[in-house]
């Protein structure tokens, strides 16, 4: 039986998640909403310094079954994007537990596996099929390529490979288009502004949704406080109480309910067992005046 190569399986893998989820060819907007709605996993966009160029982890706990994805906050949205949907794909694929099999896949192959379902996640060959429905193979222009990184969200970079996949371009314009920058397309075709919205949005941390729903369950009960919140969104408790406030967020209130002894249920003494403890004290009390 022939293995089928990683960017099969991240093609395929891929295709499967949009058929399954309803997405069709349309580009997808907000991938942590889409993920954490879809999905029983939880995403963050968190503030820690990317190291080594790692800027995305994904975690399994075993003995609760949860799965985090972890993405760091940046300047740059599409590489935001990408990273993402790389680290959606361990999540599906269980990678984490790859290592637990007779014949572990390689790493390389794993993250060549992620990076081929982000792109074809993000931008379908059937996508840019129904896209440049208009447009004439081997005769586009830059301007092309501005549109579909803009209506896409994804770097020039992956837009290249796949145009090239889908038969839009060459190899040659692909080498040349790969080396260009987001920012530069976004100035020269005039969708600059809609770009450092982009960033604005990518450079926030967010907390995971349904762990900030089950915080706020808490506050209203009143048994998680406002400082409790606050951490989990990474801002000042006051903040957060304004915006609680404003949303009409509050604990209960619990009223006490007075009551009289008419309420309280009878309670039967026993009177034998009153008046043995009166004789012990009476005796050990004597006892004590004898010595």
């Amino acid at each position: 039986m022939t293995m089928s190569s990683a960017e099969e399986e991240g093609k395929l893998a891929a295709s499967k998640f949009r058929a399954d989820h309803g997405l069709g060819v349309w580009p997808l907007n907000d991938l942590v909403a889409l993920i954490e709605t879809r999905l029983d996993i939880d995403v963050a966009i968190l503030d820690v310094e990317a190291k080594g160029g790692e800027h995305g982890l994904t975690m399994f706990d075993p003995k609760g079954g949860a799965t985090f994805i972890g993405v760091a906050k940046t300047d740059h949205p599409m590489r935001q994007r990408s990273t993402l949907a790389h680290e959606l794909s361990h999540a599906l694929f269980r990678d984490w537990v790859d290592f637990d099999q007779p014949m572990p896949l390689a790493r390389e192959r794993r993250e060549q596996r992620a990076d081929a379902f982000a792109r074809h996640l993000l931008v379908p060959e059937d996508s840019l099929r129904w896209f440049l429905a208009a447009c004439t193979p081997g005769d586009l222009q830059m301007s092309h390529l501005s549109a579909v990184v803009q209506t896409f969200l994804v770097s020039p970079a992956i837009a290249a490979i796949a145009m090239d996949s889908a038969g839009f371009i060459n190899s040659t314009t692909k080498a040349q288009w790969m080396g260009l920058h987001t920012p530069g397309l976004a100035t020269q075709f005039g969708w600059l502004d809609q770009y450092r919205t982009l960033q604005a949005d990518s450079s926030q941390t967010r907390a995971p949704q349904r762990l900030l729903t089950r915080a706020i369950r808490g506050y209203v009960e009143d048994i998680v406080t406002v400082e409790t919140v606050a951490s989990i969104r990474g801002l000042s408790a006051s903040a957060v109480k304004e915006e609680l406030d404003a949303a009409g967020i509050a604990p209960k209130v619990v009223e006490a309910v007075i009551m009289s002894d008419k309420d309280f249920p009878a309670v039967e003494v026993d009177q034998a067992f009153l008046d043995a403890l009166d004789d012990l004290d009476r005796q050990v009390n004597s006892e004590i005046e004898e010595q």
